[in-house]
């Protein structure tokens, strides 16, 4: 496991360019849940939108070898996809997609159970493929929900990696499932791991949540895992959904939206300045009054 994952994190870095400017490295964020159903993938292609917005080239790759759906939520039918590169028909190059929010995918292998644990031999083969993708400057990794050798694979291997949760409490207890096997099975752990509490009704509910899960990692993990921040329970995420569009786009103001810029912003350790007088809202939202 270490192995392979230390090889991804080798392969991601690009390549020097032939100007001979400075090396740049593709940041990999690994985005798990310990349950479906949670919202990981919404999260995963809104940030991405909200990494666009900033002039970054990024890449959703649909790591759900199974039931991947990031194609779906963009309205896309992929001709191609993971499946083909698995089983070497086609090239990571080749399957890769442009889309109209100024973002790329590659579409996950929905439908193909079979794979959703790869042999060894396949999952390097296909680390071998990810090293197509080191030209963007973010990559983010919507992964299975759950934990299997492929999801901790991608968690061991990235720069961040976030574990997706909400307030109900068998979420709760999956979500700290997970963190219990990164912890175990991972060694040497050097990654940041992060959480975020979806569809939250309020501050407080997403800070008990948060502190619950940090708390118990700290005291019977001896792991340290910081709090990202909530997005909060918008009618519009649904509305989103159903229409195929990412609410960054067909709400860019809503409550959703600037809570992912939020985080994104958090991850970077940048300001996001809001410049339509919700920032008392978000300042309260995230805890900071």
């Amino acid at each position: 496991m270490e192995d392979q994952a230390q090889k991804l994190r080798e392969l991601m870095k690009a390549s020097k360019p032939r100007d001979g400017s400075p090396q740049k490295k593709t940041r990999i964020i690994t985005v798990a849940s310990g349950k479906g159903g949670v919202g990981k993938t919404n999260v995963s292609v809104n940030m991405a939108l909200a990494y666009a917005q900033q002039g970054k080239r990024v890449i959703v790759m649909d790591a759900d070898l199974g039931l991947a759906n990031v194609n779906i939520m963009l309205n896309m039918i992929p001709k191609f996809n993971l499946y083909h590169v698995i089983r070497k028909q086609k090239s990571m190059r080749e399957i890769i997609l442009d889309t109209e929010y100024g973002i790329q995918i590659v579409a996950g292998a929905s439908g193909f159970s079979k794979i959703a644990n790869l042999t060894d031999d396949e999952r390097q083969s296909f680390i071998s493929e990810l090293y197509t993708l080191s030209s963007a400057d973010i990559i983010i990794i919507d992964t299975s929900a759950g934990v299997s050798n492929n999801v901790l694979s991608f968690v061991a291997a990235a720069d961040d990696a976030i574990i997706v949760t909400t307030p109900e409490p068998t979420a709760i207890t999956d979500a700290y499932g997970i963190i219990k096997i990164i912890a175990t099975e991972i060694e040497n752990l050097n990654i940041g791991l992060k959480l975020v509490v979806n569809r939250v009704k309020n501050v407080t509910d997403g800070k008990k949540v948060a502190e619950r899960i940090i708390n118990i990692s700290a005291q019977f993990l001896n792991l340290k895992v910081e709090y990202l921040g909530c997005i909060y329970d918008d009618p519009i995420v649904s509305q989103a959904v159903l229409r195929q569009k990412p609410f960054m786009v067909l709400e860019p103001k809503s409550k959703a939206a600037i809570s992912i810029q939020h985080l994104v912003s958090r991850i970077e350790k940048t300001d996001f300045s809001d410049e339509n007088g919700v920032g008392r809202f978000i300042r309260k939202f995230f805890g900071k009054e």
